[in-house]
């Protein structure tokens, strides 16, 4: 089995490859210079989500929300402080349901906030509604063991 890991740049969308033992050594994109892991959620679109989802070696968290969504906005600082505590061993994103409405129908997104744990390309958890970081950090790590 290899020890490199495939990452998605959160800032050029570009798919990089990094020995796994230099994960935890800040690693910096090879197309556009700037860190693979910013401690923030990735904004994900439809036209970047199946390259972040699909291609990265690491788990993607995913909280589906939307802009008017209350319980969305008061969870919204404790999952980008979640992303501080889980990187660089998980990624973690969010995908606005208001604009992307197709992509929140794919996977068949009922309430909101819904967090969705992917490895490998595949959806390997779902929990619906607002989490404070110590559980969303409990919870994706109860998930993966």
């Amino acid at each position: 089995m290899s020890d490199a890991l495939h990452l998605v740049c959160p800032h050029c969308d570009a798919v990089n490859r990094i020995p796994a033992t230099r994960l935890a050594e800040a690693p910096n994109c090879g197309r556009c210079g700037k860190p693979l892991f910013t401690a923030h959620p990735v904004e994900l679109d439809a036209a970047n989500f199946d390259r972040h989802v699909g291609r990265s070696d690491v788990p993607v968290l995913v909280d589906f929300w939307a802009p008017w969504c209350g319980p969305c906005r008061t969870m919204a600082p404790a999952f980008a402080q979640a992303a501080g505590m889980l990187e660089p061993q998980l990624r973690l994103a969010k995908l606005d349901t208001e604009a992307h409405q197709a992509l929140a129908a794919r996977f068949g997104i009922r309430s909101i906030p819904t967090l969705a744990l992917f490895r490998g390309g595949r959806e390997i958890a779902r929990q619906a509604g607002a989490m404070s970081a110590a559980d969303i950090v409990r919870w994706v790590r109860g998930q993966l063991g």
